[in-house]
C-alpha cells in the first residue's frame, strides 16, 4: 500500500514546542479549533478581489463558495490576497505588472503553510500571473475563473466590449454624441464579470480549461449565473482530493496540454495575447514551446465558435450552446485526448458526454464559420523573431497587401498627428507604430489596433494594415500585426522604418517584409539612438533590465523555470 505523503502544512502546524505554539496560536485568534490543525490539507485560496479590478469585484462571494467545498471535503481553507491587475484602470498597462503579480503569488504560496491552491482568476492579466506564479512552486493547484458579464443592451441590440471600438469610430466622425456615449456606458457592463466577448479574459478562461487546470465548463458560465457559485464549491472540493492524490501542476501542464490549448484557441478565435501568456507559463513549468508551434498546431483548425470579435455572439452564448467542452468535442480528432486534467481524468473522458446544442454558436469542423486559423505567425526582415496576426478578425482583402509606410515614432506622435487633415495617408498605406513593445513603453500596452484617421473613417474606411511591437485588446479587430520582435526599443528593424518605405504583408506565406536593402538598413542603424527610458528605481527598473522579448513570453529572465517549495529557515 502506498504510504500517504506528509502534508507540507504540517511543517508548521504539526510542530511541537515553541514553534508549533506560535504557528497555531495566532491562527486561533480567528476562532479555529485545535483539531483543524491536525493533519487536514490546508488549501490556500488565492484571491484577486479588488474594487479597482471591476471584473473581479464579485470574488469575495465566490471565495466563500470555494471555502464551503473545501470544508465539505475535509480541508482547511485559508484565503489570502495577491496583487490584483485591473485592465480597465491600471496605467500605463496592466501587462507591466503581470510578472510582479506572479512573483507575489509564487512567494505567497511558497512562504506559507499551504498544501494546495485555488487560483481565483478573472480580469485579463490575473489569470496568467496566478498560473505563472503557482507553476513556479508546483503544488496541487486548480483554477476557478470569475466568468463573463452578461451581454449589454443598448438601443434594442446586444452590446459588449468590442462595441467600444465601433462607438469610438462613430464618436470620432460625429455619428454618436457624448450623451449617447454615456448612455452606452451604463448599458454595457450590467453585471459582475469580465468582458462579455472573446477578449483576453475570456481567452484566458478558455486557455486554463483547455490546459486541464479547471473543472469542465469553467470558462464560459456567466459570473451572474448561480452555476458559477456551484462551480466554485466543486472546485473547493476537488482541490482537497488533488492534494491527497499529489496531483501537482507539472503533471497536468505537459507538452500535450499546451498543444491542446493552442488548437482550442485557434477554434475560438482567441486573443493574440494568448501567445505571450502561454509562452510565459510554458517557460515557468519547463515545457519547450516555440512561436512556430502556434502556427503549426493551429494551421488546420477552423474557426468554429461564433463569438465576437471574430464572430457575432457573446461568451455567455457559448455556455448555453454547450460550452468549451462541446468545442473540444468537435476538435476530438485533433486534440490530445489522453492529456491528464485536474479532474484526475483524461481530457477525452471529461468531454465524452458533451455536445453542441446550437449550431449558430458552435459549428462542426466540417462546416465551420470561417476556414481561417486563429493565429498566424509572420516572419521576415521586419520581424526576424516573429510577429502575430489574427486572421479570423482581419479583412480578407488585406491578407496580401503592399503599401507605403506611414510611421508614428511613438504613441504620443500617433495621438498628435493621426487626425491632422494634412497627414499624407490613404487606405492603401500601412500604419506603423514604434516603441510600444515590452521595453519601449514600457510594458507593451494594448495600442496596436490604432484607430484610423478621421478623414478615412469619414470615407467609410474601417480597416487598414497596422503594424507595431505592441499588443491589442482581445476585444479588438482588424488587420493588425502585433508583437513585432525584436522590438524598436532594442534596435529591431521596426526602429529603422521610415515614411514612404514599402511593406508587404503576405499572410498566406507568413511573411512580413520591408522593401529596404540590407545595406540601407545597416546605414540607418548607424544613426539609430536608443530611447532614454528614464526609470532609475523600483520595479519598473527591474522589469526593464530583465524582461524578455515578446516571442519569449515577456517574462523576466530570472523567473523562467520552476523552483519548487524549498525548505525555508525557521524564523523563531
Amino acid at each position: 500500500m502506498q504510504e500517504e505523503k506528509k502534508l507540507r502544512s504540517q511543517d508548521w502546524f504539526g510542530k511541537t514546542g515553541k514553534d508549533g505554539f506560535i504557528y497555531r496560536a495566532w491562527m486561533k485568534n480567528q476562532g479555529f479549533p485545535h483539531h483543524e490543525f491536525m493533519g487536514k490539507p490546508v488549501i490556500g485560496i488565492c484571491n484577486t478581489w479588488s474594487e479597482l479590478t471591476p471584473c473581479n469585484a464579485h470574488f469575495r462571494e465566490l471565495a466563500e463558495c470555494i471555502k464551503r467545498g473545501v470544508w465539505e471535503a475535509g480541508g482547511f481553507p485559508v484565503e489570502f490576497p495577491v496583487m490584483s491587475l485591473g485592465e480597465t484602470l491600471m496605467k500605463p498597462t496592466a501587462m507591466l505588472y503581470r510578472n510582479l503579480a506572479s512573483m507575489d503569488v509564487e512567494e505567497s504560496i511558497r512562504g506559507n503553510p499551504i498544501d494546495g491552491v485555488v487560483l481565483m482568476c478573472g480580469c485579463d492579466k490575473t489569470t496568467p500571473s496566478l498560473v505563472m506564479g503557482a507553476a513556479s512552486v508546483d503544488l496541487p493547484s486548480i483554477v476557478i475563473s470569475g466568468g463573463p458579464m452578461l451581454a449589454g443592451h443598448f438601443k434594442g441590440r446586444k452590446i459588449g466590449t468590442s462595441d467600444v471600438w465601433r462607438f469610438a469610430e462613430a464618436y470620432k466622425v460625429g455619428e454618436m454624441s457624448q450623451e449617447e456615449f454615456i448612455a452606452a456606458e451604463g448599458c454595457m457592463a450590467r453585471s459582475a464579470g469580465h468582458c462579455a466577448v472573446m477578449g483576453t479574459a475570456s481567452t484566458m478562461a478558455s486557455m486554463v480549461e483547455s490546459l486541464g487546470l479547471t473543472l469542465p465548463d469553467n470558462a464560459s458560465i456567466p459570473a451572474a449565473d448561480s452555476r458559477r457559485k456551484t462551480m466554485a464549491h466543486m472546485t473547493g472540493r476537488r482541490i482537497v482530493e488533488m492534494v491527497r492524490e499529489d496531483l501537482t501542476m507539472s503533471k497536468v501542464l505537459t507538452r500535450k496540454a499546451f498543444e491542446n490549448a493552442i488548437m482550442v484557441n485557434a477554434a475560438i478565435g482567441g486573443s493574440t495575447n494568448f501567445v505571450i501568456h502561454l509562452m510565459a507559463i510554458a517557460g515557468r513549468i519547463g515545457v519547450e514551446l516555440d512561436l512556430q508551434d502556434f502556427d503549426r498546431l493551429s494551421e488546420n483548425i477552423p474557426f468554429i465558435a461564433n463569438i465576437q470579435p471574430s464572430g457575432e455572439h457573446f461568451f455567455e452564448d457559448l455556455y448555453y450552446a454547450g460550452g468549451l467542452p462541446a468545442v473540444m468535442k468537435e476538435l476530438s480528432n485533433s486534440l490530445n485526448l489522453d492529456a491528464l486534467t485536474v479532474t484526475g481524468q483524461m481530457l477525452g473522458e471529461n468531454i465524452v458526454l458533451s455536445n453542441a446544442h446550437n449550431r449558430e454558436i458552435i459549428a462542426s469542423v466540417d462546416n465551420p464559420f470561417k476556414p481561417n486559423t486563429g493565429l498566424a505567425v509572420l516572419k521576415g526582415n521586419l520581424a526576424v523573431n516573429g510577429a502575430v496576426l489574427k486572421p479570423s478578425a482581419a479583412s480578407p482583402h488585406l491578407m496580401t497587401h503592399t503599401g507605403r509606410a506611414v510611421v508614428f515614432e511613438d504613441i504620443d506622435d500617433y495621438k498628435a498627428r493621426i487626425d491632422d487633415p494634412d497627414l499624407d495617408i490613404d487606405e492603401t498605406c500601412v500604419m506603423v507604430l514604434k516603441y510600444v513593445g515590452p521595453k519601449g513603453y514600457p510594458g507593451m500596452p494594448e495600442v496596436g489596433n490604432m484607430v484610423l484617421p478621421k478623414k478615412l473613417l469619414e470615407k467609410g474606411i474601417h480597416d487598414m494594415v497596422r503594424i507595431s511591437d505592441g499588443r491589442m485588446s482581445g476585444t479588438g479587430f482588424g488587420t493588425v500585426v502585433l508583437h513585432v520582435s525584436p522590438e524598436a526599443a532594442i534596435g529591431g528593424t521596426l526602429a529603422l522604418v521610415q515614411n514612404g518605405d514599402l511593406i508587404t504583408l503576405d499572410v498566406p506565406n507568413r511573411s512580413l517584409h520591408l522593401h529596404v536593402s540590407d545595406e540601407e538598413l545597416a546605414e540607418r542603424k548607424k544613426h539609430w539612438q536608443p530611447l532614454e527610458l528614464g526609470y532609475e528605481r523600483g520595479y519598473t527598473n527591474l522589469y526593464l533590465n530583465h524582461v524578455q522579448q515578446s516571442h519569449q513570453g515577456a517574462d523576466m529572465d530570472f523567473l523562467v523555470g520552476k523552483s519548487g517549495t524549498w525548505k525555508l529557515r525557521e524564523s523563531h
